[in-house]
């Protein structure tokens, strides 16, 4: 089997309430479909995010690469051939989720080749993830509102808290309303995107000591790197590294210089080949994961849970999967459904993201 053409269709899709956060807010999803074409008829499918001001990737950059530079380099080569691929999209600097989309479009062509899920494949541990749900920028009763809908109507019972770049108190707010609101039982975690300093973030942990916070995310930069490490030592619980570890040499710096000692793995921009070396450094240091958002549409979210459900150390935490409950529609000709705060595999060969092709021809960005 051969690669023949590799597709990346832009499209947009609103969502129907803005999720805003430190470092951006997103109102649209300006996402790429990749579509990878073989000899057999086999087409292997992912999603492709751009977060400019996270990896400096566009819908326009993602198109450009794939097209004229990951296509022609890989039309040849057989899928199965992954090491090769990850070679030939290594000699091209950064494009985070443009690689990430194409070796998840290659692992679901093995998939459906070899008439297995890909979640078997890739390690077969359990069949779903339990389901955590992004709370953004909003007022502390807003968010408590939010997050009461989402357990009572999914059965969510682990929210991360966006915080950051605004004044501390509404954070610290946030974080008492919250837990005085949805009670002991349920998981709450900080994400600031880099917008606070080492010194804020530990004002707002000291500050928020009883209520029970279970991670810490991307507090500050990363180059801050004294003051990050301090912040690691200092703090009562991990403090997870995401922005700032996109690639497995980017997870090995930043745990060897005491920057982070949790890891967030996100299949959107590290495909299933860079997330599986993620993880083996992880479960090798003995380093908690969580698998992260990429403000992912449900494309995205089944690869996630795909990946995701297939091991055991990323099945111990709840998953970032629910914030495609926020957009207007979606591309996949069967949607994902949260039922008693889980998302189950697709059991079918392949990753399972079917195309609603009426669907991506009205709203596909390039249509002449």
């Amino acid at each position: 089997m051969k690669i023949t053409r590799i597709e990346a269709v832009p499209y947009s899709i609103p969502y129907r309430k803005a999720l805003k956060f430190a470092s951006g807010e997103v109102t649209v999803a300006d996402h790429v479909l990749i579509r990878v074409h073989t000899d057999e008829g086999i087409i292997g499918v992912a999603d492709t995010p751009p977060r400019p001001y996270t990896y400096g990737e566009t819908q326009q950059s993602i198109v450009a690469v794939v097209e004229r530079i990951f296509a022609p380099a890989l039309t040849g080569i057989d899928p199965f051939e992954r090491s090769k691929a990850q070679q030939v999209l290594g000699r091209t600097i950064g494009n985070n989720t443009a690689k990430g989309g194409i070796d998840i479009a290659l692992w679901d062509i093995i998939g459906q080749a070899t008439v297995t899920p890909v979640s078997t494949l890739l390690g077969g541990y359990t069949d779903s993830m339990r389901v955590s749900h992004m709370l953004g920028f909003a007022s502390a009763q807003e968010l408590l509102d939010e997050a009461l809908h989402m357990r009572a109507d999914y059965g969510i019972t682990t929210f991360k808290l966006k915080v950051g770049r605004r004044p501390l108190g509404l954070d610290i707010e946030a974080c008492h309303v919250l837990r005085a609101g949805l009670g002991e039982d349920v998981d709450l975690y900080l994400d600031a995107n880099r917008g606070w300093t080492a010194n804020e973030a530990l004002e707002v942990l000291r500050q928020t000591a009883d209520v029970g916070l279970s991670l810490l995310e991307e507090p500050c930069d990363a180059k801050e790197a004294l003051s990050r490490r301090r912040l690691v030592d200092k703090s009562p619980i991990p403090v997870v590294g995401d922005e700032s570890v996109p690639t497995p040499g980017d997870v090995s710096r930043e745990l060897l210089a005491g920057g982070c000692n949790a890891i967030s793995i996100k299949t959107a921009r590290s495909g299933f080949t860079e997330a599986q070396q993620i993880l083996g450094l992880c479960e090798g240091l003995g380093v908690d994961v969580v698998m992260g958002n990429q403000i992912d549409t449900q494309i995205g979210t089944l690869a996630t849970v795909t990946f995701g459900a297939a091991f055991a150390a990323t099945t111990r935490r709840a998953g970032e999967l629910s914030n495609f409950l926020d957009m207007s529609d979606d591309l996949l000709a069967e949607p994902l459904v949260i039922r008693d705060g889980v998302i189950p595999t697709r059991r079918v060969p392949g990753v399972g993201a079917v195309i609603d092709d009426d669907k991506l021809d009205r709203y596909r960005q390039d249509k002449d």
